[in-house]
C-alpha cells in the first residue's frame, strides 16, 4: 500500500484530529480519531496503512498514549500501530475471541477491560453499549460540551439522526429491547457533538437529544408505526 495509498488528516474538532480516511479508498472507507489531552492522546479506532508520513503526523500532535478500539471491525493492524507507538490497545473483554493475532507481540500490547465503564483520563472513558457486538463501546469526553465516538455502534446516518444494527451489510436489526438499552446507557451522558466512523458522520450539535429522537424512531419503525399493512 505505501507509495500507491496516503491518508487523509485534519483537524475535527479542537480535541480531535481525524487520522483516515485512506485514499484512493481503501475497504469502507472508515477513519480513525485522534483524541488530544494534556494527559496524552488516544487513537479511537484503527485504519489498515500506517506509513512514515502518517506517523509523522501523528508524531507532531503528540503521539499516541494508548488505543482504544470499538469493535473487531477495526482491529485491522491494531497491534502494528502499538508496537510503532509503544502503547497498549484496549479491547473489551466480551470481544476477546474476535482476536486473532495472539504472538508474544500481541500479548505485550493488548489489554483487555471488562464491565460497562472504564476510565481513561480525566473526563473521557470508554462506555460499553454492546448492540453491533456484545463488547461494542463508545468512547465519551464529558470536557466542555462534550463529545462521543462512536465507531459504528451508533451510525450517523445521511439525515444526521443516528441508527443501530446488528449487521450492516446484512441489514439485520438490532431488537428494540437492545436499541432501548442502548439509548438508556447514553442518556444520562454529556455531549452535544457525535463523532463516527466516516468523515460524513458528525452530528456537531444536540448529540444526545439525537441519538434519543433516534432510537424512538427505530423502536416505532420496527413495531410498524410507519408500515399500514395495506397495499393498492
Amino acid at each position: 500500500m505505501q507509495g500507491m495509498f496516503c491518508n487523509k488528516t485534519f483537524q475535527v474538532a479542537n480535541q480531535v484530529v481525524s487520522i483516515g480516511p485512506t485514499q484512493p479508498k481503501f475497504a469502507i472507507g472508515q477513519r480513525a480519531l485522534l483524541i488530544k489531552t494534556p494527559q496524552g492522546n488516544i487513537l479511537w479506532d484503527c485504519i489498515t496503512m500506517l506509513d512514515d508520513a502518517t506517523k509523522a503526523e501523528i508524531d507532531k500532535h503528540g503521539g499516541i498514549s494508548m488505543i482504544a478500539i470499538s469493535h473487531p471491525h477495526f482491529y485491522d493492524t491494531m497491534v502494528a500501530w502499538a508496537e510503532a507507538f509503544k502503547c497498549k490497545v484496549l479491547i473489551h473483554q466480551a470481544d476477546a475471541k474476535w482476536v486473532m493475532q495472539t504472538d508474544s507481540t500481541a500479548k505485550e500490547f493488548l489489554e483487555f477491560w471488562s464491565g460497562n465503564y472504564k476510565q481513561l483520563y480525566d473526563s473521557i472513558g470508554l462506555v460499553r453499549l454492546g448492540g453491533h457486538f456484545a463488547g461494542s463501546c463508545i468512547l465519551h469526553s464529558s470536557a466542555g460540551k462534550g463529545f462521543i465516538c462512536t465507531g459504528d455502534t451508533i451510525q450517523v446516518t445521511p439525515d444526521k439522526m443516528v441508527s443501530f444494527m446488528y449487521s450492516y451489510p446484512n441489514l439485520i436489526p438490532l431488537p428494540v429491547a437492545e436499541v432501548r438499552r442502548m439509548a438508556a446507557l447514553c442518556k444520562n451522558l454529556h455531549f452535544e457533538a457525535i463523532y463516527g466512523m466516516l468523515e460524513s458522520s458528525v452530528v456537531h450539535t444536540l448529540g444526545n437529544q439525537t441519538v434519543q429522537q433516534s432510537a424512538k424512531r427505530y423502536i416505532s419503525a420496527l413495531e410498524g408505526a410507519y408500515h399500514t399493512g395495506k397495499y393498492v
